[in-house]
């Protein structure tokens, strides 16, 4: 065998949580955004739709009473405490620090200093960082349903 099963689910999880995204964002914004694909936040949450799908596998392969199920279980709810607490402030930092830089800028045009212009070409940060709960609720709905559709499908010892 090629992967072990529970590593498959949650590599699976992962996929599917990042394309799903796509869909999702066309139909919200009638854009198509291919680049969500390899970014962070959105709906659903990959990081929580990964760990799900890895501690849903654990437990049906492992057993629910089990120590490796125990230690799947609190790393699932750190990862999902992270994505929607710390990663998502973050992202909201960003946010007012951007709006700070634009300020900024705009207060440099006004003043036509040339020397501090260069302060122009910073990048801009990215917001989407963190996770609402809702996003968070369907990563862990994805990650089951993965996990279990990898379990009866994917052939296993």
């Amino acid at each position: 065998m090629l992967l072990s099963y529970p590593i498959l689910a949650a590599l699976l999880g992962m996929l599917i949580a990042q394309f799903v995204k796509i869909p999702i964002h066309f139909f919200n914004t009638r854009e198509v955004k291919w680049g969500l694909m390899f970014s962070t936040g959105g709906m659903p949450s990959s990081h929580t739709a990964t760990i799900i799908a890895l501690t849903t596998a654990i437990g049906l392969t492992s057993g629910f009473y089990s120590n490796e199920f125990a230690i799947c279980i609190v790393i699932s709810m750190i990862v999902m405490h992270d994505a929607t607490g710390v990663r998502r402030h973050a992202g909201y930092h960003a946010e007012v620090l951007n709006k700070l830089l634009a300020d900024f800028n705009r207060l440099i045009e006004t003043l036509k200093d040339p020397n501090l212009k260069k302060t122009e070409s910073r990048e801009k940060l990215k917001e989407l960082l963190g996770h609402q709960p809702a996003e968070v609720f369907f990563g862990i709905i994805t990650g089951i349903i993965v996990s279990i559709l990898t379990y009866y499908i994917y052939p296993f010892s």
